[in-house]
């Protein structure tokens, strides 16, 4: 196995893009906690500050796992990161779906879509390093969660 070398340029082009992502389709979302304050949702939904602060460590860790991935390098690498950009594109649409455009049950489609991606993605990082493959983990996690939550909001709404 090539054995990763710190890059700090590398490190925070890594963290800045999931953030940039987010921030981008936060922005073309609309005011969400207005909108999330006002739905009828499901049993265990969290309060509204929740929210930013879970998806802010989440874009962290997959940008860390993404700059691990991208440090050791190589074809596998190459074709990890071609899935963890396609989970990105499915992200950013999820919420411009949900809150901007109101298409509560696409929205569903584009979360289930978006956990098949990344399921793949924690795979191929898992297999060229144990810590990028676990780093991505919560995200899937949270993922599912969210999958519940914009179920019910579908259901409910």
């Amino acid at each position: 196995m090539k054995v990763a070398v710190f890059n700090l340029k590398r490190l925070l082009i890594s963290l800045a893009i999931p953030l940039a992502v987010g921030g981008l389709s936060a922005l073309l979302s609309g005011n969400m906690s207005e909108k999330y304050a006002v739905m009828n949702r499901p049993p265990l939904s969290p309060p509204s500050w929740v929210f930013p602060v879970v998806w802010t460590a989440l874009f962290l860790m997959m940008g860390y796992a993404a700059y691990i991935v991208t440090s050791i390098g190589g074809t596998k690498a190459k074709e990890a990161m071609t899935v963890y950009y396609v989970q990105l594109f499915f992200n950013f649409l999820w919420s411009i779906l949900f809150f901007r455009a109101g298409l509560y049950l696409v929205a569903v489609f584009d979360l289930i879509i978006l956990i098949a991606v990344v399921t793949i993605m924690v795979i191929r990082f898992s297999r060229i390093d144990e810590k990028a493959g676990y780093l991505t983990l919560p995200y899937l996690i949270w993922l599912c969660f969210a999958l519940y939550l914009n179920i019910g909001v579908a259901a409910l709404n």
